[in-house]
């Protein structure tokens, strides 16, 4: 392979880990710097969209779990990929209203030490009840058929990455956009930037903040469903995989700035490439150099790339 296709490929691959990463923490992002509440369960949320996508998408073979203790033999719709990629989001936004209103709400003002005891242990909870159910062994997740192989797009000829890779970057785009405009250039984004700044002040206003913040925590649970989704078929699916992206995830928002869309961004590609151009050189180096990564951020600029001087983690 020669040196300018390997760094192509290298780069694509870094892209598309850093979209997975991107997902992740633009739904953190938004959750910790509007409700001030520390999520230490969103991995499970990736963890949930993930089978929920596997079996919307696929029908599979159980071959262990307590599933197949009861005789079940097969389990999933398979109704392909695009009905996943609608359906899923909307069972995860369910999901995170109903965790943002018997999980967040009554420990939104308990302090943070309580709020990553109860999160951290409903996601080990979530995490055994998928084990119990399905297996600790883990389940295949194919890719869409229709991109397994390369892209037939002439100037990305001879690069080895199926196109199932550019569509995850292309959704991870297409998506972050709408969370973005929906932010910044709506009266409910509006709502929202004013009662993360001043809260007293906007229910002074006779605004309930209750409504659009759990709205918001169910956009960034769906937005952890997509990354379920469309990172399954690139990674073994099995119930640990949402602690595995958890740290990931909140050193990308720590390192791009707690409440920045740009930053959660900005954040996943310097993560994504760093992992993948290890990967490619000092594989043994791969997690240690995200780590890196963040201690060096945060000793220069604590409150993270694109992150403002109040809200620094």
């Amino acid at each position: 392979m020669s040196f300018h296709i390997e760094a192509i490929t290298v780069l694509l691959n870094g892209l598309q880990q850093g979209a997975i990463y991107i997902l992740l923490a633009v739904g953190l992002s938004i959750i910790l710097g509007t409700l001030k509440f520390v999520n230490f369960a969103h991995g499970a949320l990736y963890l949930v969209g993930t089978y929920a996508g596997l079996l919307v998408a696929l029908e599979i073979n159980l071959t262990g779990g307590q599933l197949s203790d009861w005789g079940v033999e097969t389990l999933g719709l398979g109704l392909g990929y695009i009905p996943a990629l609608i359906i899923v989001p909307f069972v995860v936004f369910i999901v995170g209203l109903g965790m943002e209103r018997w999980v967040v709400e009554p420990f939104k003002d308990r302090p943070d030490t309580d709020q990553i005891l109860v999160t951290f242990g409903l996601a080990i909870i979530v995490q055994e009840v998928f084990k119990i159910m399905f297996g600790s062994n883990s389940l295949p997740f194919s890719q869409p058929p229709w991109a397994q192989g390369p892209p037939q797009v002439p100037f990305l000829a001879g690069i080895p990455i199926s196109s199932w890779r550019y569509y995850v970057i292309g959704i991870t785009a297409v998506l972050v956009l709408i969370v973005y405009l929906l932010v910044e250039y709506t009266d409910f984004g509006l709502i929202v930037r004013a009662g993360t700044r001043d809260p007293e002040m906007v229910e002074l206003l006779g605004i309930r903040l209750s409504r659009p913040y759990i709205v918001v925590f169910g956009i960034g649970a769906a937005l952890a469903g997509v990354a379920g989704v469309v990172g399954g078929p690139l990674n073994p699916v099995n119930p640990t995989i949402g602690n595995e992206v958890l740290v990931p995830a909140f050193l990308t928002v720590v390192i791009g700035g707690v409440g920045s869309i740009a930053g959660a961004v900005l954040g996943g590609i310097l993560f994504g490439l760093t992992q993948a151009i290890l990967i490619a050189t000092y594989s043994a180096w791969a997690q240690v150099g995200l780590y890196a990564i963040a201690a060096i951020v945060l000793l220069v600029r604590p409150q993270g790339l694109l992150g403002e001087e109040g809200v620094a983690p």
